[in-house]
């Protein structure tokens, strides 16, 4: 069994995929796998991708979620090596910097269809590997 994608709902698929093409450098669509409903990327070199869904009723989620709201489902990480640069790229790409920002090393945005994501600077470099 193997994870290969991540969807998104958004009002149209097309939209959402373009705004993430621009943000994820090297991630390009995946042959075959878009339609005028449907899209899926996949970063360079294989992995697990996105893939965007047009849902004619889609509902914004709002955050930090409120109970008479929709509620975000999911957020996306992405790490960066620089939090201020990679923020306004990601502004200028089309991106809106949430109002609320809960850490100092972590930046919530959301993209243009309201899904927040956050970019943020990796504080132990040396986490996650192995004792040699």
């Amino acid at each position: 069994m193997r994870l290969t994608a991540a969807t998104l709902d958004a009002p149209d698929a097309g939209e959402l995929a373009a705004f993430y093409l621009r943000l994820l450098p090297g991630w390009a669509v995946r042959r075959g796998e878009t339609g005028p409903d449907w899209v899926h990327i996949r970063p360079p070199g294989g992995g697990t991708g996105l893939s965007f869904q047009t849902e004619p009723g889609y509902v914004r989620p709002v955050w930090p979620g409120r109970p008479d709201r929709q509620r975000m489902m999911v957020h996306l990480d992405i790490e960066v090596d620089d939090l201020a640069a990679e923020t306004a790229r990601a502004v200028a790409e089309g991106a809106r910097l949430a109002e609320y920002q809960p850490q100092d090393a972590v930046r919530v945005l959301l993209d243009p269809a309201g899904h927040p994501f956050c970019l943020y600077v990796d504080q132990d470099p040396t986490a996650g590997t192995e004792a040699q």
